[in-house]
């Protein structure tokens, strides 16, 4: 199975950095024109580029991504989409249902549901979520316990927990490969360990330096063992691109600087306005970010240093082959998917099929799921 290449976020909006991006907060809320052709424009882009999957991104404001994903499928051929969503307001054995569903409905093997359970509490209080942060994670743990029961059970099943019951739950469709539905997880904090060891197929990391992501990929193993499983890993990075290694720096700079004059004037320690308050994620962003704006050569913390790291915020800054290069080093580490998207999303998942994928494809075209790459 090759690795992975994911993009998103797929909007409405042009532009937008989707329902958790790093920039968000800093742009504050207002209302855009709904875009129907940029969605399309948006994931064919994507798929030309050699992108596999697009990520539909999770708000408590923003738009319904299953609506989303229906649309993105049915305007492209084999793209796949990952759809963020964060448990505890539609029961999962709905959701079950809906993900199925949508799967047979455009051809089987191209759904996939990432499980966002959130730091955030700002966002998770407007969806009416007041449930503190380690029961959130037990709770998801057993919400992707029941999701995969309902696409998997050929009978009608009970389940009891600590949030959820059900009396003879099942559904009448599955997914429609064997394959089935895959289920994405990401968190930091030690409920959220348990929760994606126990029940992820694979384990979403966000943008840290080499060893620290080795670390992380160590932990979950350990304890992803003691379920028996061996689940994949993914990181998410912001690819900053140039012609020379220095005019990748400049537009970096400019990132920044446009960044910088975004956020002028808020506290991202205030109640409210700092998105991912209990994040353990975001904390681990934010004590990398104040080591310094450069990390292991070209991975640039500056952005999540100006935005209290939430979300997606850590990029690499350089030449096709030197971010190439730089990915490459992740994925020895035992990575099977990237997510990649730029600050400026379309145009940049252009640029990125036209050199960067392709070193990426070429370099990683013997890869086998779960086995590390000899090292480069």
């Amino acid at each position: 199975m090759p690795i992975e290449i994911v993009g998103g976020m797929i909007s409405p909006f042009e532009g937008a950095e989707g329902g958790n991006g790093a920039l968000t907060a800093a742009r504050g809320a207002r209302r855009q024109a709904f875009d129907t052709d940029y969605i399309t424009r948006f994931v064919r882009a994507h798929e030309a580029s050699g992108f596999d999957t697009g990520l539909v991104g999770y708000g408590a404001t923003g738009v319904d991504g299953f609506s989303i994903a229906s649309h993105a499928l049915h305007v492209t051929e084999k793209f796949r989409v990952l759809i963020a969503h964060r448990p505890g307001f539609a029961q999962p054995t709905l959701v079950a249902r809906k993900l199925a569903t949508l799967d047979n409905l455009t051809g089987g093997g191209r759904v996939a549901m990432h499980f966002i359970t959130g730091g955030d509490e700002a966002d998770q209080h407007r969806d009416g979520d007041f449930v503190p942060h380690d029961d959130r994670y037990r709770r998801t743990a057993e919400y992707m316990e029941v999701i995969r029961r309902t696409l998997t059970s050929d009978e009608p099943f009970d389940y009891e927990g600590e949030f959820y019951r059900f009396e003879g739950a099942y559904s009448t469709v599955k997914p429609a490969t064997d394959a089935g539905i895959p289920l994405y997880f990401g968190g930091a904090s030690g409920p959220a360990l348990e929760a994606g060891a126990k029940n992820a197929d694979t384990y979403m990391l966000w943008g840290e330096p080499l060893a620290a992501i080795a670390e992380r990929i160590a932990q979950i193993r350990e304890v992803s063992a003691t379920y028996g499983r061996s689940p994949r890993f993914s990181i998410s990075l912001r690819p900053i691109l140039g012609r020379t290694e220095g005019e990748a720096w400049a537009r970096a700079q400019e990132i920044g600087d446009r960044t910088q004059e975004r956020v002028k004037g808020r506290d991202f320690s205030a109640p409210g306005v700092r998105r991912n308050q209990s994040s353990v994620g975001a904390e681990r962003l934010r004590a990398f970010a104040a080591e310094g704006d450069v990390l292991d050569e070209r991975l640039w913390m500056r952005v999540a240093r100006l935005t209290g790291s939430g979300g997606n915020s850590t990029a690499l800054v350089g030449t096709a082959e030197q971010v190439a290069d730089a990915l490459l080093k992740y994925i020895h580490l035992g990575l099977s998917t990237v997510l990649i998207r730029g600050f400026d999303p379309l145009a940049d998942a252009i640029d990125y099929g036209q050199e960067l994928i392709p070193r990426l494809r070429e370099a990683t075209k013997d890869f086998e799921p779960h086995k590390e790459l000899a090292a480069p």
